[in-house]
């Protein structure tokens, strides 16, 4: 039994809810860059001052925050949503079911 002062989880909101759009392109994106390119696209079409958050990248297992997901292990939630979603996003692009995901943060909210 530990003795030691118990440390409280930190308490979350609850993820808001944010506008998403589902990208299934024909043909589908042959890189990350091609990817982003396409949400960036949209992100510049439904926001006025587009600011790119956060990013997956399925093909070469990579994310934005680089290592946002290494606290999150033993969670559903893989870190760059997370982060995504608690940095102010106002925007997801997911492309092909989740092979890129982007979220968008509209910066002239912010000015």
């Amino acid at each position: 039994m530990n003795d030691g002062p118990v440390c409280p989880a930190t308490p979350r909101k609850p993820f808001p809810e944010i506008e998403t759009v589902h990208l299934s392109p024909a043909p589908p994106p042959a890189d990350f860059r091609a990817a982003q390119t396409l949400a960036g696209r949209e992100a510049e079409a439904r926001l006025e001052m587009p600011m790119l958050l956060a990013w997956y990248d399925r093909d070469r297992d990579c994310e934005s925050p680089r290592n946002a997901s290494e606290c999150h292990e033993a969670s559903a939630i893989p870190g760059y949503v997370d982060y995504g979603f608690h940095h102010g996003a106002t925007l997801r692009v997911i492309i092909e079911g989740g092979r890129f995901d982007f979220f968008y943060l509209d910066a002239a909210a912010h000015l």
